[in-house]
This record gives C-alpha cells, sequence and structure tokens, in this order.
C-alpha cells in the first residue's frame, strides 16, 4: 500500500499486489533459489498487466539484473 502511495500508482488506479508466501510466482513458474547468493524463494523480474483476474500481457526478464521489458515504460507500450 505504502509503495502505492508513495509512487502515484493508487491515484493512476494501479493495483499493487503483495505475494509474500510465492504462492503465485511458483504456480506461474516464476520462483527460483540461489544460495551462493543468499536468495531462496524469490521471483524472477516481470510485469505483468491483468484485467478482471485475466492476464492479458506478462513480460519476463531474461537477465537477472536487467528491467528493460519489466520496466513501466515497456509495459505500457506493450499494452
Amino acid at each position: 500500500k505504502a509503495w502505492g502511495e508513495a509512487t502515484g500508482a493508487a491515484a493512476a488506479g494501479i493495483t499493487l499486489l503483495a505475494d509474500a508466501e510465492g504462492a503465485m510466482t511458483k504456480a506461474m513458474g516464476l520462483s527460483f533459489d540461489a544460495p551462493p547468493a543468499g536468495l531462496i524463494g524469490r521471483s524472477h523480474r516481470y510485469a505483468l498487466q491483468a484485467v478482471d483476474g485475466e492476464v492479458r500481457v506478462i513480460q519476463i526478464e531474461d537477465s537477472p539484473g536487467a528491467c528493460t521489458v519489466s520496466g513501466g515504460e515497456a509495459l505500457l507500450e506493450a499494452i
């Protein structure tokens, strides 16, 4: 909630959802572990647009350090 308010997403009508236990991430096949880096139960970086519970667009990054297809500008261009 705080992030949506701080970024203006809430005012723009964008609903941000949390996946604290990683259930959605696992169901979509986007979870990964990287024990040497201390990362367990993490999510690949992606941007997703859903309308009434239906995924319309999903853009998954190929590289863990990249933010090219999952950035806001790229998602807006895709929709």
